[in-house]
């Protein structure tokens, strides 16, 4: 059980502080060690997530510090609900027409790779990128439904790829774009739980786990927050693309592994 606290806690330091999540990491991380199920794996990883990204929207809501433009940020949030409850369904479809369960993950892990490649390289090019200033309600709500159907069928609450777009579409900076990418996932994975809830298709999981790596998500939330005022802009970034590159490698590997 040590294993799952430390997977959670660490994933979330860092998911707290760059505004990914946590899932990023620990899915993939998992899927490494084969120490669950895939559907098992998926459900443990959007529960811990669902659970760090509470403490820290809620902490955040209770400090005052507001940095979620409604303007913006209602259409987004609407949109990633709505992305959130899709996403559960996908998984669910190519879960089933899969007869091996290695076969839902080797695609997770293709899928994970291409994006946080993608994510990586607009980093490192974002200073010669020229960003957008989306305005449309509309547009901020169809940004939002794709994003939340990403993390959601991925398993990975939000990751990487919610920052690239806040910084794109938005052009909202570093720790501003980590702050709205917490709501995102907050609410695009409590859709996704509410649904597996209600649709009573919660796998067989064993329920140690569970509590340890919620422990790990909360208190790994707290301590990112803390780490997170004491960053600037530049730390944070230079902390995101090495993160971007181990998960590159991890998800590769995955891909290997499931395929062969």
């Amino acid at each position: 059980m040590a294993v799952f606290f430390l997977v959670a806690f660490l994933a979330s330091v860092v998911g707290a502080i760059c505004g990914i999540g946590g899932g990023v990491i620990i899915k993939p991380v998992l899927d490494l060690f084969h120490l669950e199920t895939v559907a098992a794996i998926q459900f443990l990883s959007g529960c811990t997530v669902l659970s760090m990204s509470a403490y820290s929207v809620g902490r955040s809501l209770l400090a005052g510090e507001r940095q979620l433009e409604m303007r913006t940020g209602g259409p987004l949030i609407a949109g990633a609900v709505a992305g959130g409850l899709l996403g559960n369904q996908l998984f669910a479809q190519v879960k089933a027409a899969f007869a091996r369960p290695g076969a839902v993950s080797a695609v997770q892990a293709a899928c994970l790779a291409l994006v946080t490649l993608g994510t990586l390289l607009y980093t490192i090019k974002k200073a010669k990128i020229k960003t957008k200033h989306v305005q449309s309600p509309l547009a901020s709500a169809a940004i939002g439904l794709a994003l939340g159907l990403m993390s959601s069928f991925l398993g990975i609450g939000g990751g990487p790829i919610n920052l690239v777009v806040l910084f794109y579409f938005f052009s909202m900076e570093t720790k501003k774009a980590a702050a709205n990418s917490l709501y995102i996932i907050f609410f695009s994975q409590l859709a996704s739980f509410l649904l597996t809830l209600l649709t009573r298709s919660v796998p067989a999981f064993h329920l140690p786990a569970l509590l340890c790596m919620i422990a790990g998500g909360i208190g790994g939330g707290v301590a990112g927050r803390a780490l997170n005022k004491r960053m600037d802009d530049r730390a944070v970034d230079k902390l995101f693309m090495g993160l971007m590159a181990v998960i590159i490698c991890i998800s590769l590997y995955n891909l290997w592994q499931y395929t062969t």
